[in-house]
């Protein structure tokens, strides 16, 4: 392999990571440590061909991998829970089925998951393609922020989007330059800043890209109430810094009202309290990072202390009420 994932990498620090073999085994343990643990890959037919090659690169809250197998495989995924996802064939035809819906996806269409449903892949020797992974938090902020609305989670999206004309073309670009980019060592997007701001334009990118049906003519029921700015200030400031130690006081100042409208406002536009919105955000961002690391890069506690959470006790008691397992579990799982 070419490079490591590892925990004292900042979440604008570029990774990047490659493997090339004909080892099935290895093949199917690197997919699982970069993408989802509940990932199987069965070749069918003769093996004599499979010659995996995967190059991958990750920044933050996107992870990006130009993938083939060189010989015809099957491929099942469970639930992806913690991210969105989009497969972009660069050559060949991959057959796709999510949700009832199947959808033949080729150099002109991209093929697109939510993080509930499995995934049933034909994926034939001839297909090379994009692999991108979007957290699940990141991409319903951004469309939340967007739409300046409360959203339904998960997101629903359409199952496939046009990468020929419109912004599915210029979508499917940044995501190749991108991966180009970060697989070389001296381009400007290994600068931090530039790192985080073309992480950010994939993310609003395929938010604007992919189909939903919440914009202004969407069914009653899905329309949620336009927030206002008080509450949109709190909400930035929060997602800015989640692990400062922001008290009901601190948020109230930054949206400029007093704490009981504040509370009011989030229990009216959010639907809980603004600490209650904050320690949600905390608990997904050591979820995501625990999802996508080995048990032997990261220690719980300091995962859970950058982010903001002081009383590990508290913790972890908050943690297994939102994902029915403990942290440690979520770690060993994601190997």
């Amino acid at each position: 392999m070419d490079g490591m994932v590892g925990s004292a990498a900042a979440p604008d620090t570029p990774v990047h990571v490659a493997l090339h073999t004909s080892d099935v085994d290895e093949a199917r343990a690197f997919c699982r440590k970069l993408f989802y643990g509940p990932l199987e890959v069965t070749p069918v037919g003769d093996l004599s061909g499979f010659a995996f090659d995967g190059d991958v690169v990750m920044l933050g809250s996107v992870t990006v991998g130009k993938i083939s197998y060189g010989s015809d495989i099957h491929v099942n995924i469970a639930d992806l829970e913690t991210a969105y996802h989009v497969l972009a064939p660069l050559t060949g035809t991959l057959r796709s089925r999510h949700r009832g819906t199947t959808v033949l996806a080729d150099a002109t269409r991209a093929a697109v998951y939510r993080p509930v449903g499995a995934i049933d892949l034909d994926w034939p020797g001839d297909c090379r393609l994009m692999s991108v992974k979007v957290d699940r938090a990141a991409l319903e902020r951004e469309l939340d922020a967007t739409l300046d609305q409360r959203i339904v989670s998960p997101l629903l999206l359409g199952e496939s989007f046009d990468m020929v004309d419109g912004p599915g073309r210029t979508w499917a670009a940044l995501v190749r330059l991108l991966h180009s980019e970060l697989c070389a060592d001296d381009g400007l997007i290994r600068q931090p800043r530039m790192a985080a701001r073309w992480r950010d334009m994939v993310v609003s990118g395929l938010a604007l890209t992919v189909e939903h049906p919440y914009g202004v003519d969407e069914p009653a029921g899905l329309q949620g109430p336009r927030r206002p700015r008080t509450v949109k200030r709190a909400l930035d400031a929060i997602h800015a810094e989640p692990w400062r130690q922001f008290t009901a006081g601190d948020l109230a100042s930054s949206a400029g009202v007093g704490v009981r409208v504040l509370q009011e406002a989030f229990r009216q536009h959010v639907g809980m309290s603004p600490l209650a919105y904050l320690r949600r955000v905390r608990l997904d961002g050591v979820h995501a990072e625990l999802s996508r690391s080995d048990a032997w890069q990261v220690n719980v506690s300091e995962v859970a202390y950058r982010w903001g959470f002081t009383h590990l006790g508290r913790f972890a008691g908050a943690y297994r009420d939102r994902y029915g397992v403990s942290p440690s579990q979520t770690l060993r799982e994601r190997r």
